[in-house]
């Protein structure tokens, strides 16, 4: 076994490689970026080694540094993660020919499982069933167009060297043909440096259900079971579970055996998953293999009871495989739910900004968190925006479930936007809980989960109130300077002479004002909350952790409060609401920008202009793309107009908020 192991990522999958590493007694070495310098990930390896700037092309994926960082510290074998160089064939050839040991599968399987199109054809002479469609060499637009034709509608516009929904595009009908294929040729381009495209038919309704593959260095191939991936946002996957439910066992078998099949086809070593589309028939058909770990592995750790990371270990070492597929046996289920800095609503836009308040819940038996953050990292640009992910176990399905909506109740984070209310959410749809799932299933209750507005709850407001409360009574007694405590300036109880006191605070959501008035009882350490919804009555106490204990009317709850400077963060059932205290003085601030310019809505680049300075566009017409997180972003027209300014070209990177073109409205 290896003494000396250098984890060649970042974030939660190298924190959860170190772990294991050092449970098994291997020191491990750490690299980082710029941006990583004091990243959890570094803490939590025995060194660590700087190696490039912040982009990932100076740091993460310099292979040539890494390999330098493995010489320095004398490690003999690297582990790629998931990601940046996990499925680099050069990469892993790079490695073999220092001398170290890649833990991966050999070059000869990446090099053959990395292109969609060549993987389809080994497949196709192992027997494993395939989609119909196009997987040729023929890549010019107009070969493209006739095979899409033929192909039929509707269909799918994968890159063939692609992964995580990158460079994939949905073609409904003919004429969206064109747009989709430049658009896929772009983000795939950008992604993965390879432009190759291949054309599938869509089917209705399937489910993405993967088999977790292992084969060792002496011939053995075993599966550990398969999992639901069909929750999936932009083709990329939000909700994992294992098993899938409804599976049968013989159906299991030639799931199975056909993802053996695969694995043998290219004389497979290492982790590897190999992913299917089924239909509501039970027909299923390969989609692609990943030479990898995958992010979502710990659903299959929960129910199998191995260590993947650990089998990774063995098997690369050379020993034979831990257990035999007669040993391995399912038990329970399991859950793993992607925590992502986001914004579900405007189509799940990657967020930036500072962690200013994280708490996860406890890590039990039956919960476990993956993270690299903590509180006070920053979310940036550079790197996806994933945070943690929830993995959950219980005896069956039903508690299995339950134990994820208390860890994501659980989940406090402030400072930026995340999925967790959509999170919470979706696993209350009684769709979800009845395990009726395809890869639609979140489009198909779109009017569910990104509901128009909402009724911000009493108890949201309540505990909003008693935090400001609570923060102006120490910022009195702070700037009161007695050590008194009976002193008349210790007192923040409101009280005035011969008046009943009150203080409105003017709270806002989501550009709605939501005044709020307090009803002071001096003495009785108790107020009158006085809202739209009514009055009641109103008391409490902090507990630790930014936890309040709340007594309204006849009800007592405690939530979760975060303060800052512009508002509060108020984590409430499993849902978090932010709600700003306005401040009357500003107001004068609050105009809108005039004259249609379109910002930014976060960092990125400049990929295509759509427009020149004078051209006639109409309301929801493309104007330009940005990429941002490796995700292309389409600036569309809110109106109709005539294109006044540009003020970036092709290839600038423009900042959150900068005006990337302005509109003249047309006149009616």
């Amino acid at each position: 076994m290896f003494t000396t192991l250098l984890i060649a990522n970042r974030g939660e999958i190298a924190c959860r490689v170190a772990r294991t590493a050092r449970r098994m007694g291997i020191r491990t070495v750490a690299v980082f970026s710029d941006a990583d310098r004091d990243a959890l990930h570094v803490r939590a390896c025995d060194e660590a080694f700087h190696i490039g700037a912040a982009a990932a092309a100076d740091s993460y994926l310099r292979g040539d540094n890494i390999l330098e960082v493995a010489r320095r510290s004398g490690a003999r074998a690297i582990h790629p993660g998931y990601g940046f160089l996990s499925e680099n064939a050069g990469f892993a050839r790079a490695c073999a020919e220092a001398g170290i040991v890649f833990i991966g599968p050999p070059v000869a399987a990446i090099e053959a499982m990395g292109s969609k199109s060549a993987a389809k054809a080994i497949m196709t002479k192992a027997g494993v069933p395939l989609i119909p469609g196009y997987h040729g060499a023929g890549q010019t637009d107009d070969e493209l167009r006739q095979h899409s034709q033929a192909v039929g509608y509707p269909q799918l516009i994968k890159a063939a060297a692609g992964g995580g929904g990158r460079g994939m595009r949905v073609v409904m009908q003919a004429g969206e043909f064109e747009a989709a294929l430049q658009s896929a040729r772009r983000e795939a381009r950008a992604a993965f440096g390879d432009e190759q495209m291949l054309i599938e038919r869509y089917l209705h309704a399937p489910r993405h259900v993967e088999l977790q593959v292992f084969a060792d260095t002496h011939g053995q191939v075993v599966h550990l079971f398969e999992r639901d991936c069909s929750i999936q946002r932009r083709h990329q996957k939000v909700i994992e579970e294992a098993p899938a439910p409804g599976m049968t066992a013989a159906l299991r078998t030639a799931m199975g055996d056909a993802a053996i099949s695969a694995a043998r086809a290219i004389a497979y070593e290492g982790a590897g998953t190999v992913e299917f589309l089924l239909e509501q028939t039970g027909a299923f058909y390969f989609m692609e293999m990943n030479t990898r770990l995958q992010v979502e592995h710990p659903v299959t750790e929960m129910v199998s009871g191995q260590d993947l990371v650990e089998w990774q270990l063995r098997v690369a070492a050379g020993e034979p495989l831990p257990l035999q597929q007669a040993q391995l046996q399912l038990r329970g289920h399991a859950f793993e739910a992607r925590v992502y800095a986001e914004v579900p609503e405007r189509d799940f836009l990657p967020a930036t900004g500072t962690l200013e308040y994280l708490q996860m819940p406890a890590e039990t038996a039956g919960v476990r968190i993956d993270t690299g953050v903590s509180q006070g990292d920053a979310v940036s640009v550079h790197y996806d925006p994933m945070l943690a992910k929830l993995i959950v176990w219980g005896e069956d399905r039903g508690m299995a479930l339950q134990r994820l909506q208390q860890a994501l109740a659980g989940c406090r984070i402030a400072g930026v936007t995340t999925n967790l209310a959509f999170l919470s959410t979706l696993c209350a749809l009684e769709d979800f809980a009845q395990a009726r799932l395809d890869t639609g299933f979140i489009d198909r209750h779109r009017g569910t989960l990104f509901p128009v507005s909402e009724t911000v709850p009493v108890q949201v407001l309540a505990a909003a109130c008693l935090a400001e409360l609570y923060h102006q009574q120490q910022l009195q007694r702070q700037d009161s300077g007695s050590t008194d405590p009976w002193s008349p300036w210790q007192v923040t109880d409101g009280w005035h002479m011969n008046l009943e006191h009150s203080q409105t605070l003017m709270l806002e959501q989501q550009g709605q004002r939501l005044p709020v008035t307090v009803h002071f009882r001096p003495q009785q350490q108790a107020y009158v909350l006085e809202t739209s919804q009514g009055r009641e009555s109103l008391a409490g106490e902090y507990l630790e952790h930014g936890t309040l204990r709340v007594c309204l009317g006849d009800q007592v709850f405690v939530t979760g409060v975060y303060r800052d400077l512009a508002g509060f963060t108020v984590f409430h059932q499993g849902r978090c609401w932010r709600l700003a205290l306005h401040d009357p003085l500003q107001e004068a601030d609050e105009q809108q920008v005039q004259g249609g310019n379109l910002s930014a809505p976060m960092p990125g680049v400049i990929v295509a202009v759509d427009v020149s300075v004078g051209d006639q566009v109409s309301a929801g017409q493309r104007l330009m793309v940005m990429v941002a997180m490796k995700m292309e972003h389409a600036i569309i027209a809110p109106d109709a107009g005539e294109v006044a300014a540009i003020h970036f070209a092709v290839g600038d990177q423009v900042g959150d908020g900068d005006v990337l073109l302005s509109l003249e409205r047309r006149r009616a």
